[in-house]
């Protein structure tokens, strides 16, 4: 069974979907399990799980949702886009839509909203999936270019990217199909997947009207609480799975900063894929996803 409810949030409209398992046995036994709920990354939408949505499905009730200023979701104007928001609306979601135990699973962006929200849920949450997650560490956060070079190549930058006429062409360009197709096999090293559907629905959300001020927001989006500082509060289990080819955020050392940070008892699973495992190579992230909330029940249990 699949509906696709509009919400507000904020008196905005977020467009999310909801599955479930349709025989009924597996829709009661869904019903004691924790739901899940899955958050895109940049510039994607509930339409980048499209491969993972019926497999989870089955056995788990599933949410996915587009973030506000993504996919089909509002794109107001004179919205904070950024950390902040997408946790409150996550928070929200879960509250007022699911209304029992979730777990949030997020890549990219979405990630780190993912974690987020699964920290202001406390006991709320049920679990923490990071795809490849975004976001710095304290120490990340306070360490700056240094040398006259780096800082006047960082000052340039800044004011070039903050000019509305260079921001309205690189907008233009980034949302062209061929632009789009080119940035996915990118990050993509398995291109299988990187087809025309997959290109329209980072495509078409461009087209509507309030698209280009979100991505203006993109230059002043504030870097989010440190991810250490999240680990630190947060109460339910956490998986990392990374694509650890992923060309993008240097995956290999990065996962190396989360096993520094990463509370005790996370569990990990490591890929061969770029920065969308989801999508790239759906079945093992499937898979992966399916062992560990099984594992998730057995631990419940033996806590019980």
């Amino acid at each position: 069974m699949v509906s696709e409810p509009w919400w507000q949030f904020e008196n905005h409209a977020v467009h999310g979907l909801c599955q479930r398992p349709e025989q009924p046995e597996a829709a009661a036994q869904a019903q004691a399990r924790p739901a899940v709920l899955l958050v895109h990354g940049f510039g994607a939408s509930t339409d980048h799980w499209r491969y993972n949505i019926p497999v989870l499905a089955s056995q788990y009730e599933v949410h996915a949702l587009d973030l506000l200023g993504f996919g089909r979701s509002a794109k107001p104007a004179g919205l904070t886009y950024g950390g902040a928001l997408w946790r409150d609306q996550l928070v929200a979601y879960v509250q007022q839509r699911i209304g029992r135990p979730t777990v949030i699973a997020g890549n990219s962006l979405g990630g780190f909203a993912a974690l987020a929200a699964g920290a202001a849920l406390k006991d709320q949450s049920a679990g923490v999936v990071l795809l490849n997650a975004a976001g710095p560490f304290s120490d990340e956060q306070r360490s700056t270019p240094s040398g006259w070079g780096a800082i006047a190549r960082r000052t340039i930058a800044s004011a070039l990217l903050k000019s509305p006429v260079l921001q309205r062409v690189l907008f233009e360009n980034l949302r062209r199909p061929a632009t789009i197709r080119r940035t996915l096999n990118q990050v993509y090293i398995d291109r299988t997947n990187v087809d025309d559907a997959l290109v329209e629905s980072i495509r078409l959300p461009s087209l509507d009207p309030g698209a280009f001020g979100v991505f203006r927001t993109v230059f002043d989006i504030p870097s989010g609480q440190p991810l250490d500082e999240l680990f630190d509060q947060l109460q339910s289990p956490l998986f990392l799975l990374w694509g650890i080819r992923d060309p993008w955020i240097n995956a290999a050392g990065r996962r190396a900063s989360f096993q520094r940070h990463a509370p005790e008892n996370t569990h990990e699973v490591v890929l061969e894929a770029g920065h969308c495992p989801h999508d790239e190579v759906p079945d093992q992230v499937n898979k992966a996803l399916l062992d560990w909330l099984g594992s998730l029940a057995i631990d419940g249990c033996a806590d019980g």
